[in-house]
C-alpha cells in the first residue's frame, strides 16, 4: 500500500493541484498543526475549496502537526537530531491520530500528506511516514513528491526514528 507526501514550498496553487492530479491523489491529509499560510490558496479553507473543485478530499489532522515549542526550538537551533527526538516522542503520544491515518492509507484512498517544506527529509511528514511504516503498516510504500531529486530513498533510510 502506498502513501505520498508533498510540500508546497515554492509552488503556485495550480502547480500543486496539477502534481496531485498527476499522482492520482484522492485525499490530501494536512499535517500542519496550524493550517495557515502566507502563500495564497494554501490556508485551510481556501485549500479545501480548491481541492474539492478538483475532486480531491481535504482532511486536517492537527494532532500530527509539530507542536509550536518544538518548531520554534528547531527554528532557533537548527538541530535536526534534537527536533527528531522531540517530535517522535510527541508522535508516540498520538496513537489515535496515527491509527486514523493508517485507516486512511489502508482503505481504498490514495493519500498524500501535506506540509510546507519541499524536501520531506527536512519536514516532520517524513517522520510521520517512517513511524507509520515502522509501527503500523510494515508494507507501506512511501513516495515523496518533489523530494527524490533532493535525497534518495537509500539516504533517507539512514535517518533516525
Amino acid at each position: 500500500m502506498p502513501i505520498t507526501t508533498i510540500g508546497y514550498e515554492g509552488l503556485r496553487l495550480s502547480e500543486f493541484i496539477e502534481m496531485l492530479s498527476d499522482a492520482g491523489i484522492h485525499t490530501v491529509i494536512d499535517v500542519r498543526e496550524l493550517p495557515l499560510s502566507r502563500k495564497k490558496g494554501f490556508s485551510k479553507k481556501a485549500l479545501a475549496k480548491e481541492l474539492a473543485e478538483n475532486n480531491i478530499e481535504y482532511v486536517h489532522m492537527r494532532r500530527l502537526g509539530c507542536p509550536k515549542s518544538i518548531r520554534h526550538d528547531y527554528r532557533d537551533d537548527k538541530d535536526w537530531d534534537r527536533y527528531t527526538v522531540r517530535y517522535m516522542a510527541y508522535l508516540n503520544t498520538q496513537e489515535d491520530a496515527m491509527g486514523e491515518l493508517s485507516e486512511f492509507v489502508a482503505y481504498d484512498k490514495k493519500c498524500c500528506l501535506l506540509c510546507f517544506e519541499e524536501n520531506a527529509y527536512e519536514c516532520h511528514r517524513s517522520l510521520v511516514t517512517q513511524s507509520l511504516k515502522a509501527f503500523w503498516l510494515p508494507n507501506l510504500k512511501i513516495n515523496h513528491l518533489r523530494t527524490d531529486q533532493i535525497m534518495t530513498p537509500a539516504e533517507a533510510e539512514t535517518m533516525p526514528l
